[in-house]
């Protein structure tokens, strides 16, 4: 229909249209916050309510002192392997320095180095009981490391059985907040959607159009948008079972639509040509001969045709000639091309003639 508009009004419906569009943004940024805390009115549900309430706390108890004798246990025994490896590092040592010695003494046999040779002796022995010590640390910090972690083991297999049988209960209890939040949320989207298709119906058209439009924009994407993401799945089949009826629903409308438009179409070309023109808006006439179709019927029609005056498909007239300077001009204009004289209320002029 733009082409029917005057150019101010052109820019005037396209500022408008930028209000619809504004308007629109600003009620889905308050749904969208309004649907996100709907959520909220629930309370967050957890695997531990559900559990065993007597023998919860115990085995909470147990397998947080278990982590703590493992975390302990770890570190004792990384302290425990550092020493041994120091006393490994200085036994090595030891022995290297007393066999470069006992060589040099085997090399020159004096015997007064024998009281040197058992002082050594012993230091290198001494040095291999720490290093004993300190591998027998080890051996026992990895033992207490090993009961640890057993003992927590043991405290983990008793909570994972204690979830195990709480599991059943959750997800009935999570399956039925969901539907609870998704009912909470769909009493606040399914009125916005159905006052915008009264809107639609009733108002779309109407002075105020730009806040319709906005407001059909935003509860349509309030539906279609912010809720579906909230639907339950259960597995997919939820989903596809409701955008099977939505498809069915609208495809039947959309179907019922056509037939009244065609049956609408058939019972206004059987009028006479001056009553069909009656319910013809001039604007929508405009409209159509600007793109190339009939006014009455939208069937294309060849209106560059010099001696095409009727439409071939509906037979109402497209041309007629001037009263006054009897100039050929569109059937539909208020006023001729050629002098400006009005066209007659009846639109008297004959086609052709």
């Amino acid at each position: 229909m733009s082409k029917a508009l005057r150019l101010s009004e052109k820019w005037f419906q396209r500022g408008l249209w930028l209000v619809a569009i504004a308007f629109a943004g600003f009620l889905i940024g308050l749904g969208g916050k309004i649907v996100d805390n709907l959520g909220t009115v629930e309370q967050s549900l957890a695997l531990e309510h559900f559990m065993d309430p007597q023998r919860t706390p115990v085995v909470r108890a147990a397998l947080k002192q278990e982590e703590s004798k493992q975390a302990t246990a770890s570190k004792a025994l990384e302290q425990a392997r550092q020493q041994h490896q120091v006393a490994q590092a200085n036994t090595q040592s030891a022995r290297e320095t007393f066999d470069n010695w006992l060589a040099t003494r085997q090399a020159t046999a004096r015997p007064e180095q024998d009281t040197e040779l058992v002082k050594r002796t012993r230091q290198l022995d001494q040095l291999k009981v720490d290093e004993r010590q300190a591998l027998s640390m080890v051996e026992a910090q990895e033992q207490a490391y090993l009961d640890a972690s057993q003992g927590k083991d043991r405290a983990q297999h008793e909570w994972d059985a204690l979830a195990e049988a709480a599991q059943g209960a959750y997800q009935s209890a999570l399956r039925a907040q969901e539907l609870r939040v998704f009912g909470y949320r769909l009493l606040l989207t399914l009125p916005l959607l159905v006052a915008a298709i009264w809107l639609f119906r009733q108002y779309r058209k109407s002075q105020y159009w730009p806040f319709v439009w906005g407001f059909i924009y935003f509860a349509a994407f309030a539906f279609f948008v912010e809720l579906v993401p909230y639907l339950p799945s259960y597995g997919g089949y939820v989903r596809y079972i409701v955008g099977i009826a939505l498809t069915v629903l609208v495809g039947r409308q959309a179907i019922v639509s056509l037939q009244r438009y065609l049956d609408r179409q058939k019972a206004a070309e059987a009028l006479p040509d001056s009553q069909r023109r009656q319910t013809l808006a001039y604007d929508v006439a405009l409209a159509r001969l600007g793109k190339g179709v009939c006014p009455g019927c939208e069937r294309p029609a060849d209106l560059k045709d010099p001696v095409r005056d009727f439409c071939p498909h509906c037979g109402i007239g497209l041309f007629n000639h001037c009263g006054a300077c009897q100039a050929r001009k569109s059937a539909f204009s208020r006023f001729c091309h050629a002098c400006g004289t009005p066209a007659s209320p009846g639109n008297s002029e004959i086609p052709g003639n």
